[in-house]
């Protein structure tokens, strides 16, 4: 618990109020007059839409980012984008390190739980977080500077690479292109720098050290094992689907070399898991290639990193113990490792939550939107999971929701980043007490 003078917060309340209050100062901003380019019509439910996809690092918005905001405002998207891609504890932990501080137990604490470490002793992780992330950051626009210096101008392409590498870092989805990367989709070169950011920024933190220690320690943790497996099982299958349902990208860019379309689909296998940075438009999409990045939102990334979803240890876990189980064995082994049953639970409980959550907002939207004729079900779908997911990839219904459509949305984007349990907890007010006595046990049938 967390005390704030008479008033006493749970950590999950303290992290849920915390994105709040970001989301909050950022609407703030970007409702000035200097955050909005001349002739553009300020709303508050833009700016308030705006903050909460930045802070939730999804890129579903209502505007053009390049058209509709200016400079001040574009620099208020990409501070939010930061602090919703690192986690506003990890900044808040930063200044009591950098001041020499004395952080209390409840602040460890509450950066164990925003950070997904597994005790409070690893909060010194925060100094690798930042460093690393500037770091990473930093190399990426310096590598993107000398082509879109080229095509925009020295000082103008400078700006662009700074914030395209934030959002590809972060995993964020916006761009000031206003066509994504569609202008880009022959150039390899850009293509390959943003796509090593995204996989950087959706690998996690935690990964990130146990493979920087590796040398010194010669071996993996099993969560970094499990990421790691199951992140490249999921790349290549994501790669095969879509080199099967889209031949390769045929359609979309026909008069393109095979070697191109093939980086192309290369580049689709990897931002649809939630960094949401595409060179075409999705509504060309086949309906089966749809499918496949429909499932690829849902996954999301690493937990710990900047990405949404369910994440990839999640179904890597239950993969591995359905296996397990149709098997008849008893435990659920992994690297001469066996899980934890609350790993298992917690896995379980986060999967059916999240399939209730998504079912209810699509209800939800199917029930209230009015929407053109030429969307369907299947694109209410996209936009929900392309939310959750904090994906960003959208096939253009968000603009054509009402105001509750639009809340909706932005309750995905909010829970899919900030965590599911988070979130629940906070709602249903849950403390982690045990019973001291427990009913009889009884079995079901199952399937």
């Amino acid at each position: 618990m967390i005390t704030f003078g008479r008033y006493r917060l749970s950590f999950s309340k303290a992290l849920t109020f915390g994105f709040l209050i970001v989301i909050a100062i950022g609407t703030l901003l970007l409702m000035l007059p200097i955050a909005i380019k001349p002739g553009e019509d300020p709303s508050f439910m833009t700016a308030f839409f705006t903050a909460t996809s930045a802070t939730c690092v999804t890129g579903l918005t209502l505007v053009d980012t390049a058209t509709h905001w200016s400079l001040f405002g574009q620099l208020v998207i990409t501070a939010l984008i930061e602090i919703g891609g690192l986690g506003f504890m990890t900044f808040a932990i930063m200044m009591f390190l950098f001041a020499r501080q004395k952080i209390r137990l409840s602040a460890r604490l509450l950066a164990q739980e925003s950070l997904n470490l597994q005790s409070p002793a690893q909060i010194t992780i925060v100094n690798l977080i930042v460093g690393l992330s500037l770091i990473i950051q930093a190399l990426g626009a310096l590598l993107l500077w000398p082509d879109f210096g080229r095509r925009f101008g020295l000082i103008k392409g400078l700006w662009y690479s700074i914030f395209h590498s934030i959002s590809a870092f972060c995993n964020a989805g916006f761009d000031l292109f206003g066509n994504s990367l569609a202008s880009f989709a022959d150039d390899t070169y850009v293509l390959f720098i943003i796509a090593v950011l995204i996989i950087a920024g959706s690998f996690g933190f935690l990964v990130w050290r146990d493979l920087l220690l590796y040398r010194k320690k010669h071996r993996l943790s099993l969560h970094t094992s499990l990421a790691l497996s199951t992140g490249a099982i999921i790349l290549l299958l994501s790669l095969m689907s879509y080199l099967l349902t889209e031949n390769n990208l045929a359609v979309q860019f026909p008069h393109m070399s095979v070697e191109h379309r093939f980086i192309n689909t290369v580049f689709m296998a990897i931002t649809p898991r939630t960094a949401g940075l595409t060179t075409f438009s999705y509504q060309n999409l086949s309906p089966a290639g749809i499918a496949v990045t429909v499932i690829l939102m849902f996954i999301g990334g690493t937990p710990g990193s900047t990405a949404g979803g369910i994440k990839t240890t999640t179904v890597g876990l239950l993969t591995l113990q359905s296996i397990a189980t149709l098997k008849g064995q008893r435990d659920t082994v992994f690297g001469r490792r066996r899980f934890k049953e609350e790993n298992i639970f917690r896995a379980l409980t986060l999967v059916f939550v999240a399939f209730a959550i998504l079912a209810a907002a699509i209800l939800l939207l199917c029930l209230t939107q009015h929407l053109p004729a030429n969307f369907t079900l299947e694109d209410i779908i996209f936009e929900v999971m392309a939310a959750f997911g904090t994906t960003g990839i959208s096939m253009g219904v968000t603009p054509h929701l009402n105001l509750f459509g639009q809340l909706i949305i932005m309750a995905l984007m909010f829970i899919g980043r900030v965590g599911i349990y988070t979130v629940m907890f906070t709602v249903l007010n849950a403390h982690p007490k045990q019973k001291n006595y427990r009913y009889p046990e009884e079995g079901v049938l199952i399937g």
